[in-house]
């Protein structure tokens, strides 16, 4: 049975298979018989960020395979290049009613009264102009939608749900489960370890090639920035070219759709100027978007000149100063460069041979960063006596996780036979002969629905209920971290039998289900009927993603 899946839509990982674009650079692969290009991938990357933008939250989970970051918006970039292919073979050829219908739905134009024309106004002018898009990209997404909505139909047409199906589901989601939980921690096992000098030999002898220092860098860089650039430095030409679908820059490209950037305080300067910064400080709108422009240009013009000469001669020439930082490396990056994460990972990417980041400026959320490498220490190995403490640390991990799991299994067995026999003082023998305890856990369904009223009290506001699945990973308050893992173990059981152990991150549990309750819910009927709708449309979305894997390998991907 596959109910789990049905139920919680990111286990459709388990049926699908991502396609892989991970190639060297300049080398895409083909699709179609053709090469992909990367200007092709840019684009469609950046309609995945408008996707996300105007609210298609479906639209964009289904054509990224919900994959967080880079993945997602590369996945999405190519899905979307075959849903298309695939809507004009098939003859779907959305009307200009049903986009406008669509795009006058969209939440992000919606006010107190449904479509606002101010705000998709807004929107386009604010958000799309100084991106370099426009109204037809809307449209575009709008039509992709609906193409997309008619080939799941089409598709789910011979998909149903008999009733004996969705009553099982539906107990198996709502019933009340009694279980009790019996937790190995790996605190209790790890004091007993002794590790010998001759186990650390060993180990250091066999992972010699990876037991290294960290590769450390030290850069130097020229900040841009609206609270920290005069106004007449940022006005000279050059295009903004950061890849669409850097997780970093889509973030604000996102964001900037939505509303004006976060400016940071202004830095101490003469009075002049510190009046122009807290003039772009409170920039907003289009005014906003178009500083961020210039910058963007200033940039660009900057690393330009860095081509011509070297990178100090180029900041003395735009009256920039240099900042330097110390050595760092890329699990602990410099603090001058925690203004965002991106920073770090760039200085990396930087060789003696290519010492400058001379392709793109790195966009941060108020402005504009240029590296330059100053010095690289390369990793080398770690003698013995500095590989110590890793080792030690290694080794001891490996053999507690051992040593849980072996008691973990062999616990699980011996519960099991005690509880073959019908006395529940058996198998509470058992528990206390194996040395370990039973905690029992507050009844839980698999799909909760319950509301904090002391909190609601305490507010006075409404409270929404935390009826959840799983795999959407909202646990409420006062629950343990692992009972998502707790409630897949004992889905399937019956009552008075034990799971078997599960490894949780360190540590680990083995689950007894004691008994299991029909819900005597009022409101059954209701949650039923939405409860089939949803396990219908999670049905009809897995034919979807194993169609979309199909067209995947047609397209030669």
């Amino acid at each position: 049975m596959i109910v789990i899946a049905l139920l919680t839509i990111p286990f459709i990982f388990y049926f699908v298979k991502m396609p892989d674009t991970g190639r060297g650079p300049g080398d895409l692969g083909q699709i179609y018989g053709r090469q992909l290009s990367q200007i092709e991938i840019d684009a469609n990357a950046r309609l995945g960020g408008l996707a996300q933008a105007l609210g298609m939250s479906d639209f964009w989970e289904t054509l990224s395979l919900r994959q967080p970051g880079n993945g997602g918006y590369g996945t999405f970039a190519v899905d979307l290049i075959i849903l298309r292919h695939e809507a004009e073979r098939l003859g779907l050829r959305p009307s200009g009613a049903e986009i406008a219908d669509v795009v006058r739905k969209l939440p992000v134009f919606q006010g107190e009264s449904g479509f606002d024309i101010t705000k998709f106004s807004d929107f386009v002018r604010n958000g799309l102009g100084p991106r370099g898009l426009g109204e037809e990209h809307i449209e575009q997404l709008a039509r992709d939608e609906i193409c997309l909505n008619e080939i799941k139909e089409l598709l789910g047409a011979g998909v149903t749900i008999s009733k004996d199906e969705l009553d099982e589901n539906f107990r198996r989601g709502y019933d009340k489960f009694f279980v009790s939980v019996i937790r190995f921690r790996s605190a209790d096992f790890e004091n007993g370890i002794t590790i010998k000098d001759e186990d650390v030999q060993k180990y250091y002898d066999a992972h010699k090639s990876e037991l290294k220092t960290d590769e450390k860098r030290k850069v130097e860089f020229v900040q841009l920035g609206l609270t920290e650039e005069p106004a007449e430095y940022t006005n000279l030409p050059g295009p903004l070219s950061q890849p669409a679908y850097s997780s970093a820059f889509t973030d604000r490209f996102i964001q900037s759709l939505i509303s004006a950037y976060a400016a940071t305080s202004p830095s101490v300067g003469s009075d002049v100027t510190a009046q122009r910064w807290n003039e772009q400080k409170t920039l907003t709108g289009t005014e906003r978007i178009e500083a961020l422009q210039k910058l963007s240009d200033s940039a660009t013009n900057f690393t330009e000149a860095v081509l011509e000469t070297d990178f100090k001669q180029a900041a003395g020439k735009f009256q920039l100063p240099v900042h330097e930082t110390g050595e760092f490396t890329a699990a602990a990056p410099d603090p001058q460069l925690k203004a965002d994460p991106q920073l770090g990972a760039a200085a990396f990417k930087l060789s003696v041979q290519k010492p400058n980041n001379d392709s793109d400026p790195i966009q941060v959320a108020d402005g504009f960063y240029i590296l330059h490498l100053v010095g690289v220490t390369e990793a080398r190995p770690l003698t013995m006596e500095e590989a110590k403490p890793k080792i030690v640390d290694a080794i001891k991990k490996s053999r507690t996780r051992e040593l849980i799991s072996s008691k973990g299994a062999e616990v699980a067995n011996q519960l099991r036979e005690a509880a073959k026999s019908s006395a529940a003082s058996d198998l509470q023998a058992a528990i206390q002969k194996a040395g370990v305890k039973a905690e029992k856990l507050p009844p839980f369904s698999l799909f909760e629905e319950e509301t904090t009223k002391s909190q609601d009290n305490e507010t006075n506001q409404s409270k929404e209920p935390k009826s959840e699945q799983v795999s959407q990973g909202k646990e409420p308050k006062n629950e343990p971290p692992d009972l998502p893992m707790i409630k897949q173990a004992v889905a399937f059981l019956n009552a008075g039998e034990i799971s078997d152990f599960v490894p949780s991150a360190e540590n680990g549990f083995i689950a007894i289900l004691e008994k299991r309750e029909l819900s005597d819910d009022p409101n059954a009927g209701e949650k039923k009927a939405a409860f089939e709708k949803k396990l219908l449309d999670n049905k009809q979305r897995i034919v979807l993603y194993e169609w979309l894997h199909d067209r995947q390998q047609a397209a030669g991907l």
